[in-house]
């Protein structure tokens, strides 16, 4: 399956119409700077759909793409150490929660961001337990993979296995096009689920 389309539609931050009109939602959510614009980068082959920064915090709503007019992708704002006021940390928060926990809107899908190279945090644990306890189908990506040494990378995925448990997990390289088949076809399947 091929992303033959795609298209930044707009930021939301509650309540929106676009939310209920029946197109399934592919979730993206992951700590700040776990690299989301750049995996939804990869996968539309366009650099600059997704406005991607060093900094941590960039994203502050929740970007919304319609992929091949059939699924949405909405990339979530990180979750951990934005680089930002309290005050909007916690609306940052607060959005993520909404979106995940209170809004009635299903979310039929969800891709689960890692860094890797980083290892999963305490952080990443908790957001995931949380999601997971909402019987959401759960796809992880293991990002920048090919940031970790040769002689590191099967205890990395094996330690990322080990403390999700039995999800599907897809090693990923915006850089070096790990994994993108693979997830475009998880996407995708999403318009069939």
């Amino acid at each position: 399956m091929n992303i033959t389309s795609a298209k930044f539609i707009r930021g939301i931050v509650g309540e929106d119409p676009l939310l209920s009109d029946g197109i399934p939602q592919v979730a993206f959510i992951g700590r700040s700077n776990v690299g989301k614009s750049s995996i939804i980068n990869a996968l539309t082959k366009q650099k600059k759909l997704a406005i991607t920064s060093s900094s941590p915090g960039r994203t502050q709503q929740i970007n919304v793409y319609l992929i091949n007019k059939a699924v949405y992708m909405m990339d979530m704002p990180g979750y951990g150490y934005a680089k930002a006021p309290q005050a909007v940390k916690e609306e940052l928060r607060e959005l993520i929660h909404w979106y995940f926990f209170a809004s009635p809107y299903d979310r039929p899908k969800v891709v689960f961001i890692i860094d890797a190279e980083v290892g999963i945090t305490k952080n990443d644990i908790e957001m995931f337990r949380a999601i997971a306890d909402q019987h959401k189908h759960i796809v992880v990506v293991a990002n920048k993979v090919d940031k970790i040494k040769p002689s590191q990378y099967t205890q990395k995925i094996e330690h990322i296995e080990h403390a999700l448990g039995q999800y599907k997990i897809i090693p990923f390289s915006s850089k070096k096009g790990i994994g993108v088949n693979e997830l475009t076809d998880e996407i995708l399947t999403t318009e069939k689920d």
